[in-house]
């Protein structure tokens, strides 16, 4: 029986799987000392609550460029108002757990940020911050291990648990639904938790990189309402579906009615159910579970309780351990193996499964934002996504594919997706003062939109950086970008990294026009823009611009850096990237 006087709250800053599987952790281990354990986002965390609770445990990510998740922003705006007093807090007790990759420029800052503020409103500090980096070899797990170890050291102290308060590890927690099969004898058109209120239909499909090429682009033009609203910088978040092939793969391994209705009531009453209507187990296996991901420690912490077979039980219980984590690694990370694969390959476990237990071991699939590739002023009711296809081998038979883009990528016109608009990272300047935009691969997206935007508002000085391997395979937009320097409203550069010997990138690019762009920013109060790929691209074109203030600019090491940081304060200097 938990304690509900023993209270716990724990909240993520974003949606992300990561930040919800660790809090669903820390979940699990408050239950195990027999406490009452609260989990939720924190935009749906109402902020009133905060004078209430005692004890917050907080799990945040940071995003872009050291912004705050979306999720996070109306919680942290309210932290940074003026009229709180220093004591507003100081009835609280907290921890921070940050994730973070320590390859972006600004490593946690959002974990860090939040531990300094919410001391300087007087909340004591449980343990000491904690910072996760998904660089490391055991990703998150590395740092999570040590201090779940400490916390949990930490809330007996605080609670003065006694010894056989800890609930047994051989012992199943109970499932986060109890799920019943009904008679009802309709079902409702399934969505995960109903994030998405607009309907796009698709009207082209088309592959935009030549057929040899080794990834595949298509660009999707979708037509919408006309009371849609987008602005250039914006994302489209779309829900992907598992395939047929894959659904009907999964359904095979249970043992239950899958196209009857069942109704899912959560054990807990402060959490949601994923939808109230009947939904067949189908559905779920559609829409709901995300089976194709790697499978995360938590899935064999609750796997495990329900073998019949020792040396399966064994396997699985070394992966629920800190000394199992490399096994297990090398057995799910490295070969991206993923949670299908896995059920197949404990096939005396599997069945005996209790299907509400799904709920708890495979995550729900996630929303995923695309920049939107137009303008709406130049594609009215119509927004564009260009989308690469994730593709790859491994030392698996089958190769790996992306969930969203393969789904997303395989629709056909006329098939209609739900979807919602949300603001992006990067904006277009209030002013027409010139814009630099540095967009390498599908990273120029956005920058079609800025461009076609500017273009129909008559707005020239508009610059350009590309960079793709092959001017023939994958010059993605290239008649766009043409015909834009044809009206004279662009200006852009080519960077083709293998259609050379030495690979030429964009930093090398920016780098070589340095006296024509460090005029536009000193003298014209240019604004930058760099979207793309997170791992080596921003960090090289940021260095070029330091390079290029020193250069060009007669700036000293210290005041180029100075004069980036005053730029990215001043909004005229945007970073999106992805992983």
């Amino acid at each position: 029986m938990l304690d509900s006087s023993k209270r716990v709250v724990i909240v993520y800053g974003t949606q992300t799987g990561n930040s919800e599987d660790v809090s669903e952790r820390v979940g699990r281990l408050v239950k195990r000392m027999k406490c009452h354990a609260f989990v939720s986002s924190l935009s749906d965390f109402p902020i009133a609550r905060m004078a209430e609770e005692t004890l917050i445990i907080f799990v945040c990510s940071t995003t872009g460029n050291g912004e705050f998740p979306d999720g996070m922003r109306n919680f942290w705006k309210f932290l940074l108002r003026k009229n709180l007093p220093r004591n507003s807090l100081c009835h609280l007790k907290f921890c921070v757990f940050g994730l973070g990759d320590s390859s972006y420029d600004k490593f946690n800052v959002v974990a860090k940020k939040l531990n300094k503020r919410l001391m300087q409103l007087g909340a004591i500090e449980l343990i000491p911050l904690a910072l996760a980096d998904d660089q490391h070899e055991l990703g998150y797990d590395a740092a999570l291990d040590p201090w779940m170890m400490e916390l949990r050291g930490t809330l007996k102290e605080y609670f003065q648990l006694s010894e056989d308060s800890y609930m047994p590890d051989d012992v199943p927690l109970p499932p986060k639904y109890t799920v019943t099969f009904t008679q009802h004898d309709s079902t409702d058109d399934f969505h995960v938790k109903g994030h998405h209120s607009s309907i796009a239909t698709l009207k082209t499909n088309h592959r935009v990189t030549a057929k040899d090429h080794f990834q595949a682009v298509h660009l999707l033009e979708f037509d919408i309402d006309a009371g849609i609203h987008y602005d250039p910088g914006d994302v489209a978040v779309v829900c992907p579906e598992n395939s047929v092939e894959d659904v009907e793969d999964f359904l095979a391994l249970l043992n239950i009615p899958v196209d009857g209705p069942i109704v899912l009531t959560a054990s807990n009453p402060e959490v949601c159910v994923p939808k109230k209507t009947p939904c067949t187990v189908r559905q779920y296996a559609t829409s709901y579970f995300d089976f194709k991901s790697i499978p995360r420690r938590s899935f064999f912490e609750f796997f495990h309780h329900f073998s019949h077979d020792e040396t399966e039980k064994e396997k699985l219980l070394e992966f629920t351990t800190a000394a199992g984590q490399e096994e297990l690694y090398d057995y799910c990370n490295r070969p991206r193996r993923n949670i299908l694969e896995v059920l197949k390959d404990f096939p005396h476990t599997t069945p005996h499964v209790p299907f509400e237990y799904l709920f708890d071991m495979i995550p729900s699939i996630r929303p995923r934002s695309f920049s939107i590739a137009s303008s709406l002023s130049a594609h009215p009711q119509q927004f564009h996504l260009l989308v690469a296809v994730v593709k790859y081998k491994t030392r698996l038979i089958n190769p790996r594919k992306g969930l969203c883009s393969t789904w997303v990528t395989g629709l056909s016109p006329g098939d209609k997706i739900p979807f919602s608009i949300k603001r992006g990272s990067i904006s277009l300047p209030q002013s027409n003062a010139p814009i630099i935009m540095i967009g390498p691969g599908t990273g120029c997206a956005p920058f079609r939109s800025f461009s076609e935007e500017r273009s129909v508002q008559n707005i020239p000085d508009n610059y350009l950086f590309l960079g793709f391997r092959n001017k023939e395979k994958d010059f993605l937009f290239s008649e766009t970008w043409m015909e834009l320097e044809r009206k004279v409203m662009l200006r852009y550069f080519t960077a083709f990294s293998r259609d050379q010997e030495d690979k030429v990138y964009v930093q090398h690019r920016v780098a070589q026009n340095g006296p024509l762009l460090w005029q536009l920013i000193n003298d014209r109060q240019a604004a930058v823009y760099v979207a793309g790929n997170a791992k080596q691209m921003p960090q090289g074109v940021k260095e070029a611009f330091l390079e290029m203030f020193q250069e060009d600019g007669g700036l000293d090491t210290d005041a180029s850096a100075q004069y980036l940081q005053m730029m990215e304060n001043q909004k005229r200097y945007q970073v999106e990237t992805w992983a």
